[in-house]
């Protein structure tokens, strides 16, 4: 009766990570530490976890001597999403 939601997106922080990639081209690491209010080591270690099951890219740079990196949602990584949603209302709806 009810699908299954996909263990990865269920976490609190990957889930606000992809909610605020979902309307966006890109957000640098700064941006997303400050929109979900994670601490740098928490919010590393979850990008990995999503970098890691093709739902996001990271591009690692450096603007001037200082790292950077972005983040982008993949085809992969929408279709995700989109499917948790869907699985999510599916239990709204009981």
């Amino acid at each position: 009766m009810f699908k299954e939601l996909d263990p990865l997106l269920h976490s609190e922080l990957r889930l606000a990570v992809m909610s605020v990639l979902i309307s966006l081209e890109e957000a640098d690491f700064v941006y997303l530490q400050k929109q979900t209010g994670a601490s740098p080591g928490n919010l590393s270690i979850q990008l990995d976890k999503l970098n890691a099951a093709g739902y996001i890219e990271m591009e690692k740079t450096f603007r001037g001597k200082k790292p950077r990196t972005v983040c982008r949602i993949t085809p992969g990584g929408l279709e995700a999403f989109r499917s948790y949603v869907e699985a999510i209302k599916g239990y709204l709806e009981v």
